[in-house]
């Protein structure tokens, strides 16, 4: 399938380098889009891209570009992926999908009036590892599941720290990477929760730095996770059934675990990646486009609502009010 990618950010040079390094039969890299051209140009110089826009509108009339990879600030999603399905393009766009349930549900909604793919970026549902990990889950390996346990933290300073924390872009701890602990809950899960409670830290910047919470399931699961911007913590993951645990010393990165049974020898699974774990993803939408399929079986659209409606809750019950506004060109 032949890509855009709209804007040229740090994860926008992850996605470029992944389908650099995939077979030309399978993938290529067919044109980037950002607000200057001239920002276009030295990315496109740097992935043998053979054509560079200075607007994202001129990319999305790209008659040879199939579908568009989307890596803007959090709050302009909604905006682009509209913009490109009306393009008649297929969509991947970066976590989170959007800023709220809502948005993301009109977003389906009219790929599938266009007969258009569209997913959300969660790179890390479609990661082998954490593919075999529900596979153990589900043959009762680890006997029922009771709790799970994750945590994320990293330190960010600067510039960064002002794009991460700015709340007219989307930003905050919980949108950033809360989703990667709520998301991984939900693959095990596959639920919404019945009820959680939950203690934030809210920062000069008016967003969320730090927060735990606490989650309820059907079945007397339970969860916990932890979140944090402005603390360097471990991605670990816990997953404790009634035989025994998974444990994950990097589930956002996963490629090895440890089965631990409570009656038996601990044994470890590594699956390392092929490239840097966003293959997988892209793998998928070209499956799934080739199929005439408008979103993905695996990653299904009631799995990222499920997740963007409990966030939309979690924000809810701490009081907070996003106003996202459209950048000014310049």
């Amino acid at each position: 399938m032949k890509w855009g990618i709209l804007a040229t950010g740090t994860i926008a040079n992850k996605f470029a380098k992944t389908i650099a390094a995939l077979p030309q039969e399978e993938e290529t890299l067919a044109a980037v889009g950002s607000r200057r051209l001239d920002t276009a140009q030295t990315f496109a110089r740097t992935y043998h891209i053979p054509k560079a826009y200075g607007s994202y509108e001129d990319l999305c009339a790209d008659p040879e570009v199939e579908a568009i990879y989307i890596s803007t600030p959090n709050n302009l999603h909604y905006e682009h992926a509209k913009m490109c399905l009306n393009a008649g393009k297929h969509v991947l766009c970066e976590k989170p999908f959007t800023t709220n349930a809502d948005d993301a549900q009109a977003l389906y909604a009219l790929a599938q009036e266009k007969g258009l793919f569209i997913m959300e970026a969660f790179w890390i549902r479609f990661l082998p590892v954490l593919k075999k990990m529900r596979q153990l889950i589900q043959s009762g390996e680890i006997g029922a599941v009771k709790h799970i346990r994750c945590d994320f933290g990293f330190l960010s300073s600067g510039a960064r720290k002002d794009r991460k924390f700015n709340s007219s872009l989307g930003g905050g701890a919980l949108l950033d990477i809360g989703i990667y602990n709520l998301g991984f809950v939900h693959m095990i899960t596959g639920c919404p929760p019945t009820h959680f409670t939950s203690n934030v830290s809210i920062n000069e910047y008016g967003t969320d730095d730090f927060s735990t919470i606490t989650l309820e399931y059907p079945g007397g699961i339970t969860a916990a996770v932890t979140t944090s911007i402005g603390m360097l913590m471990p991605r670990e993951a816990v997953v404790f059934g009634t035989k025994g645990s998974i444990y994950l010393p990097d589930y956002q990165q996963a490629q090895t675990m440890t089965v631990r049974p409570y009656d038996g020898n601990s044994y470890e699974i590594a699956i390392p990646f092929e490239i840097n774990g966003f293959e997988y993803q892209v793998r998928e939408a070209s499956r799934c486009v080739a199929a005439n399929m408008t979103t993905s079986d695996i990653l299904k659209p009631e799995d990222s609502l499920a997740v963007l409606q409990l966030m939309d809750d979690i924000r809810e019950s701490w009081g907070m009010k996003f106003t996202f506004e459209m950048p000014q060109e310049g």
